[in-house]
């Protein structure tokens, strides 16, 4: 059963995303907006992993479910992005456990309750 759900800005073919944990907004409808995207995820208690600010915005106004994982790590290599995120998944997914946004940097990891 799917955890995650993957933004349609980000990678399709990825392969720390190739497992059932994930599940990728262009497999259900890549023309879904926002607020389709987030209430997908809110009735399927998924976690929204996303380089968009509007839904790391979203959080901050109306709280969670969903949670977000914002990647804010600019445009990479997908070499460089799959070695970012490689090296510090296991971190993120421990620190989203207990809150409602992760944001992702290139340099630093933060979290917001």
């Amino acid at each position: 059963m799917a955890k995650y759900l993957i933004d349609a800005n980000l990678p399709y073919y990825f392969g720390l995303w190739n497992n059932s944990d994930f599940k990728h907004v262009k497999d259900l409808n890549d023309t879904w907006s926002d607020d389709e995207i987030w209430n997908y995820a809110k009735n399927n208690n998924l976690i929204i992993i996303t380089k968009d600010t509007d839904f790391s915005n979203k959080v901050m106004l109306k709280g969670a479910p969903p949670k977000v994982i914002h990647l804010r790590i600019g445009n990479l290599k997908i070499k460089d992005f799959h070695r970012l995120l490689s090296n510090d998944w296991e971190f993120i997914i421990d620190v989203i456990k207990d809150s409602s946004l992760v944001n992702v940097y290139i340099d630093r990891i933060e979290s917001i309750k």
